[in-house]
């Protein structure tokens, strides 16, 4: 961060040049720039173009006393803040007190001057102006920041939606080429490495669609097509959709869904994805012939869908980023993740389009994972209607 470096600024104003003198001359120190006037008209020229920590004003100057010069001061905007001190080398009774206080002085220091009490008090502004000084250089750098951000934000969402769009095309051209050489004799070895070919393919149709996904829904582009849903036919679908992944890997998978019907407004094709990447997800992180339980059930104004699995857990202290895009967390023992880290940052903002929310409601290591979801019954989604 860059340290302003400019002097801080002291005003001095009392008529006798001697006076000024003496007081520049006590308050000297490095960083501190002092400026001089011998009448209230002087200071008030110099306020116009300058900003100062603090201004000692003598009470007793002819033409324009102090007094009348801190009036004029707090009504002017761009000197008002400028705190005061008074000099007086009379007695100053309680009325001339009162009248200073009521001008905005902050403090009353008597002639003749200590120096140690001036010195202290004065360094007091200084370190109160310098650390104001550094607060605002500070708030403003963090505006750019956010400025640079949110524009390198936009970059990557665009960046996204190119990408996928770009990738797409290439997919569904080796897609149609394997189903072309499916439909030939071939041998074993052949349908095998075309299987694998085809299974691959479909993983990387899936992060690209996902990668769609998120840059439609940071850009504000995704539509939701909300209607009335019976929540469990939509779980039941979903369980559908994933099973041949919870085949392939052994698991078994255990239904606990409300006899009675949750209804939801939301969009079937969205709640779907939402569910299937869960358990998807779920399929993923446990060994092979492990445990899913997928519950619904309702709680107040509010449908639960619970996805818990025994799998292999996550860190408590890299729980916190799991919602993150690109966010990929140490599953160590050589354990290797496929995919981008976008599944369950998609999972997160879809929920939130439907007014729901999502936590991680238990994970530990060896002890699996258990995922909450919340959504509103029969309210109206926040995201944008098609």
């Amino acid at each position: 961060m860059m340290v302003q470096t400019d002097p801080i600024k002291f005003l001095l104003v009392d008529d006798l040049a001697d006076n000024l003198v003496a007081l520049t001359a006590l308050l000297k120190r490095d960083g501190l720039d002092l400026h001089t006037a011998r009448s209230g008209e002087e200071a008030l020229e110099l306020m116009l173009v300058h900003d100062y920590a603090l201004a000692l004003l003598d009470v007793q100057m002819p033409g324009m006393d102090g007094f009348e010069l801190a009036e004029f001061m707090r009504s002017n905007e761009r000197s008002r803040h400028i705190p005061i001190i008074f000099v007086t080398a009379g007695s100053t009774d309680v009325t001339k007190r009162f009248r200073g206080y009521e001008a905005g002085a902050v403090d009353f220091i008597q002639k003749p001057i200590e120096a140690d009490v001036l010195r202290s008090k004065a360094n007091v502004f200084f370190d109160l102006y310098d650390q104001r000084r550094q607060i605002i250089a500070q708030r403003d750098e963090l505006a750019l920041l956010s400025q640079a951000l949110q524009a390198a934000d936009k970059q990557k969402n665009r960046f996204l939606a190119v990408l996928a769009h770009e990738l797409r095309n290439p997919i569904a051209a080796l897609n149609a080429g394997l189903n072309l050489l499916a439909r030939r004799e071939t041998s074993d070895a052949v349908r095998h490495i075309g299987g694998a070919m085809g299974r691959s393919l479909k993983h990387m149709a899936r992060l690209v669609d996902d990668l769609l996904d998120i840059a439609r829904i940071d850009q504000g582009k995704i539509s939701l097509k909300a209607e009335r849903l019976n929540l469990q036919d939509v779980a039941t679908f979903a369980v559908e959709t994933i099973q041949p992944a919870i085949d392939e890997a052994g698991h078994s998978l255990h239904l606990d869904l409300a006899p009675q019907p949750i209804m939801v407004v939301a969009d079937h094709a969205r709640v779907t994805q939402i569910i299937g990447n869960l358990i998807g997800n779920a399929a993923k992180y446990t060994p092979k012939g492990g445990e899913i339980r997928v519950t619904l059930r309702e709680e107040g104004s509010s449908a639960i869908l619970e996805v818990a699995d025994n799998g292999i857990g996550i860190p408590r202290d890299q729980q916190s980023r799991i919602f993150g895009i690109f966010e990929q967390v140490d599953l160590g023992g050589g354990i290797k993740q496929d995919g981008l880290g976008v599944g369950l940052a998609l999972v997160k903002q879809l929920v939130e389009l439907h007014g729901g929310s999502i936590a991680l409601k238990h994970s530990a290591p060896g002890e699996g994972s258990t995922f909450e979801v919340k959504l509103p019954i029969d309210a109206k989604p926040v995201g944008k209607p098609e």
